[in-house]
């Protein structure tokens, strides 16, 4: 298992800033010694999921297997994606599902405007801060007050703008009166001019899925539309997908 995890340490350390990797960098981004990571790169690159170019390495697509087994057992997100399609055509706005991971949203499904909302740019495996965004604290209001308050705990709360909800009292109550009233809003927390608005998926027997939202320019639509326009839809949507779950 202790294997395991190394090699799972040095897969997750890749990304867009990284894609090409050294020993000594994949070393000290897994925080391994030169010694483990080679002998898991070794192992990595001989059953696939890694290449190796010279004295660098880098993922290869055998990874995505891994990602694509989660999505395809999760089969709320099939059902919710063709949905999520059809709102954004129709209200113009980006559409997203998301699952909880951690203190970290994890995108499962966008669905993009064709104006651009956020300087980030979101796809499928994009990580963005649950306390922060619709998706995540409409998802976190599922846990008890311990779970909460270890998550909340575990994490440094930056300002990402000056509307963002640093207190951590203040956004337990945020994610407490959400999880009562069905919906989370949040205006500008994570990035100046973007409010989204989420909904959780909820599995019959009254477990969270993941969650499903809109993301608008807060100069072209306020509060107060988005809960009386896009609200609506969106509980339709969770709705319809969880009816149409096996």
């Amino acid at each position: 298992m202790a294997s395991l995890a190394k090699g799972l340490a040095i897969l997750c350390g890749f990304s867009g800033e990284r894609p090409f990797m050294s020993l000594s960098e994949a070393a000290a981004t897994a925080g391994l010694s030169r010694a483990a990571t080679r002998r898991a790169l070794i192992t990595l690159v001989e059953l696939g999921y890694v290449l190796q170019e010279g004295r660098a390495f880098t993922l290869s697509p055998r990874v995505l297997e891994l990602g694509f087994a989660f999505l395809s057992s999760q089969s709320w997100i099939d059902r919710a994606e063709p949905l999520t399609r059809t709102l954004s055509r129709d209200v113009g706005e980006s559409c997203f599902a998301a699952v909880l991971h951690g203190t970290d949203i994890v995108f499962v499904s966008c669905v993009q405007a064709p104006h651009r909302l956020m300087s980030t740019s979101i796809s499928i495996g994009t990580r963005l801060p649950a306390f922060h965004t619709a998706l995540g604290r409409i998802q976190l209001g599922f846990l008890d007050d311990g779970e909460l308050w270890h998550r909340l705990r575990s994490i440094r709360i930056e300002p990402h703008t000056l509307a963002t909800i640093v207190d951590p009292s203040a956004l337990v109550d945020h994610i407490r009166e959400d999880h009562v009233r069905g919906f989370s809003i949040v205006d500008e927390e994570l990035e100046r001019g973007l409010r989204a608005i989420a909904v959780p998926i909820v599995s019959r027997g009254g477990r969270n899925l993941g969650a499903v939202s809109v993301s608008v320019q807060a100069g072209r639509t306020t509060r107060n539309e988005m809960r009386e326009h896009l609200l609506p839809r969106l509980n339709a949507i969770a709705a319809e997908v969880v009816a149409s779950s096996p």
